[in-house]
């Protein structure tokens, strides 16, 4: 069964982006502030990798629901202090 986005649950997807920001999000609800970190750096580096060899680096914008997700995590973050 393919993965479903967790913010559209009707969208398929393979991209490991996806998958980290799916998990991301989880955290975030569960306010699990020791797995959300890692996750976050996870998905960063995910969203800037090498993917074309030697020079190149994949640069996408993060999504709407990445952003959200990060302002979500440093709310947390702020909250937790």
């Amino acid at each position: 069964m393919p993965y479903r986005s967790r913010t559209t649950p009707d969208a398929p997807t393979d991209r490991l982006a996806d998958r980290i920001l799916f998990a991301l999000q989880l955290a975030i609800e569960q306010k699990d502030l020791d797995i959300a970190d890692p996750l976050a750096r996870c998905l960063e580096m995910a969203m800037t990798r090498s993917a074309g060899g030697a020079g190149f680096v994949e640069r996408r914008s993060f999504s709407d629901d990445a952003e959200k997700a990060f302002k979500q995590l440093s709310e947390l973050r702020a909250a937790k202090r």
